[in-house]
């Protein structure tokens, strides 16, 4: 049986565009998966850990081969906890808003929290980093959505840090198929057909994720 996370980076609620075709995408996957497990996580409820200093400090002793201790024990804690969360599901469906060319800070925090050594990734002096995700079965879809940013559109509108960031992120831990849903209407565009169009791709993604 197939579990699905859905990992929320937007605050807007029912005004999200993003969010918006994560429901079209979960009322398909739901109908086409009827065995599958769905869960959510909104990164805005509060669950999310912080990564400061203690965090910080604990990632470079597990680097250095220790055991963290104290306020650091507490945040490597933390840390693995929102790793696990994360990684319970073979299946990921992302709402991604654009904000200022890239990703909501919350979802970068996410990142930040969750990328350590053994939980991710491992590190080898001479080749480098190995994704310790690969080769388990894992899919993604992301809904990247913007309001200003269109890939047709020059760079006095903005560039697209968002999904070069984010899909970059997602093939390092080990993730390699990533399927996307895009909404990007622009100032100028025909919101509802665009919006429809969007909606028909999350349907035909949902139906075979």
């Amino acid at each position: 049986m197939s579990t699905l996370l859905h990992i929320s980076a937007s605050p807007r609620g029912a005004a999200s565009e993003s969010l918006r075709l994560a429901e079209t995408f979960l009322e398909t996957y739901a109908d086409s998966h009827e065995e599958a497990r769905i869960l959510h996580w909104n990164l805005w409820d509060g669950s999310l850990p912080s990564f400061g200093p203690p965090a910080a400090g604990a990632k470079m002793t597990v680097f250095g081969g220790g055991t963290p201790v104290d306020d650091e024990a507490d945040a490597w804690q933390a840390a693995l906890a929102a790793f696990r969360r994360f990684d319970e599901a073979d299946r990921l469906l992302f709402s991604v808003p654009m904000w200022n060319a890239g990703v909501p800070y919350v979802l970068k925090q996410l990142i930040d929290v969750i990328s350590q050594p053994g939980t991710v990734f491992e590190v080898d002096a001479q080749t480098g980093y190995r994704p310790l995700l690969a080769g388990r079965g894992k899919k993604a879809a992301v809904i990247y959505t913007s309001a200003v940013w269109g890939p047709e559109l020059g760079p006095e509108f903005g560039r697209d840090f968002q999904s070069t960031y984010f899909n970059d992120w997602l093939r390092w831990i080990g993730i390699s198929d990533i399927a996307e849903v895009r909404y990007h209407p622009t100032l100028v565009g025909e919101l509802p057909a665009e919006r429809l169009a969007a909606q028909a791709v999350a349907r035909e993604v949902a139906k075979t994720f």
